[in-house]
């Protein structure tokens, strides 16, 4: 699911859950979930910047002189995401199955000590979201048949999510108190950035 960004016709380089973990010493990992998706599992040493807030550190991305991995849950929204670097100049891969994927293959996933609460996946969040909204429209719709529409038009946005690689529920749930970051954290994240991309001294 992609909240915010729509794909072009280029397809970014990927790298596989054991490829990308032979080489992540070298790698820059970015992840693009939300905060509390993060804090359920993420890659080591993989930097937490949401998706919608990408472009916040393009600057800092642009001065890293290393491979760049960005990663979500399955593959989706990294994918997106690569693109969009792309688009400003900033090479990038994505993780093929995402955390999902790299978790499946056994690779060790770290959890922040505190702060944070993991919450759903946002796949799971939509999923569960949609399906919410669709019972009640049924079940509304044995008051007054209008009702069923409600219905429909989840039925029809979710064709239309398919079709189209993006999704407005995971926008609007993507806006949530518990799926946005702390300003501390984006800042710390973003510092964390700007000290990777410095030149070492020697």
């Amino acid at each position: 699911m992609n909240p915010q960004l729509n794909p072009d016709s280029h397809n970014p380089t990927s790298l596989n859950p054991d490829e990308a973990r032979t080489r992540l010493p070298g790698l820059t990992v970015i992840d693009v979930r939300t905060p509390g998706e993060y804090a359920a599992g993420h890659l080591p040493e993989a930097l937490n910047i949401p998706l919608d807030q990408l472009d916040s550190a393009l600057p800092e991305l642009r001065r890293l002189s290393g491979e760049l991995l960005v990663v979500c849950a399955s593959g989706a929204r990294s994918e997106n995401a690569c693109r969009v670097l792309a688009g400003h100049g900033i090479p990038a891969m994505t993780l093929t199955g995402g955390t999902q994927g790299w978790a499946g293959r056994g690779h060790e996933l770290h959890r922040p000590a505190s702060g944070t609460r993991a919450v759903w996946a946002m796949e799971r969040q939509v999923r569960f979201t949609a399906g919410t909204i669709v019972l009640a429209g049924l079940g509304l719709g044995l008051l007054h048949p209008a009702w069923q529409l409600l219905s429909a038009g989840v039925a029809g946005g979710l064709v239309f999510s398919a079709l189209t690689n993006t999704c407005g529920m995971a926008s609007l749930l993507s806006k949530l108190p518990h799926n946005r970051p702390r300003p501390g954290d984006l800042e710390a994240t973003l510092a964390a950035l700007a000290e990777r991309g410095r030149p070492a001294v020697t």
